[in-house]
């Protein structure tokens, strides 16, 4: 795969295209052996796929750099993917909004949920649009196709988990605050 130019100065769709068709690419080929935690072990790449599709379908994003970053926005944190390449690729905008939503997995799960919440509202504006289409296919997986073995409970603190960090990029996209609200409304009961 060659280095992409950023996509400034681009001129029509096809390069757009192009551009976001080579994120996904990229992402499919970082995730290509890594399945979700569903029973069915779904390919992971559903769900970057999902979050980009939450975006420019539902949402009506059409800023292909927040696409591209959603497509790649789980790589840095669930594989070896660095900063560096993804700038190198796809510009250094992307490389940052990807960092702004990747957790520090050397850090303990509850620490990194804490600072999810506390730094929601502190994130550029392409980071909240990217960081609250994850939460709403969060909670759509969670309804549709569950890890195996998560209990009602475990559902609900996810559920009231997600709402905390949504709490703190609302004002972001009416859009995503009303998609984000109708699957919270939801909520699975313990």
């Amino acid at each position: 795969m060659l280095p992409a130019s950023f996509p400034d100065g681009m001129e029509g769709n096809s390069n757009w295209m192009a551009y976001i068709l080579r994120a996904a690419n990229f992402a499919a080929d970082k995730h290509r052996n890594q399945r979700r935690k569903d029973e069915a072990a779904s390919p992971y790449i559903n769900h970057p796929l999902a979050v980009a599709s939450v975006l420019a379908h539902e949402a009506g994003i059409d800023d292909a750099r927040v696409i591209a970053a959603a497509l790649l926005h789980d790589t840095i944190e669930d594989t070896d993917t660095t900063a560096d390449e993804i700038g190198a690729f796809f510009g250094a905008e992307v490389a940052s909004v990807v960092l702004e939503v990747t957790d520090d997995k050397s850090l303990p799960k509850a620490e990194r949920k804490r600072l999810q919440v506390e730094h929601a509202a502190t994130l550029s504006k392409p980071a909240k649009l990217v960081k609250l289409a994850d939460k709403i296919c969060n909670l759509r997986d969670i309804l549709s196709s569950p890890p195996a073995n998560w209990s009602a409970e475990r559902k609900t603190n996810y559920f009231l988990w997600a709402a905390q960090v949504a709490d703190r990029l609302r004002g972001t996209h009416q859009k995503l605050d009303a998609l984000f609200d109708a699957e919270f409304a939801t909520l699975p009961r313990k």
